[in-house]
């Protein structure tokens, strides 16, 4: 089952140093995330889409400090 995410946060300082991407945050020259994926274990990309064109744009592994946030949208 893969589980959507819908946050992810890198760094080992949660509250005041870590960088915090999220699912609709406006980033890198008018581009919006649209998502974040664990393609493989201990493995995240985050993809990013601007004009219908959709781009992987960061790759992290394990070997960081990642808090992960997962969309709680359940279906009934």
């Amino acid at each position: 089952m893969l589980n959507k995410i819908r946050k992810i946060s890198i760094g080992s300082d949660y509250k005041n140093e870590a960088m915090h991407y999220s699912v609709g945050q406006s980033v890198y020259g008018g581009h919006t995330i649209c998502d974040i994926l664990e393609p493989e274990q201990g493995e995240y990309m985050i993809y990013i889409t601007k004009n219908n064109e959709v781009l992987p744009w960061k790759k992290f592994n394990n070997n960081m400090a990642i808090a992960v946030e997962f969309d709680l949208e359940y279906s009934e």
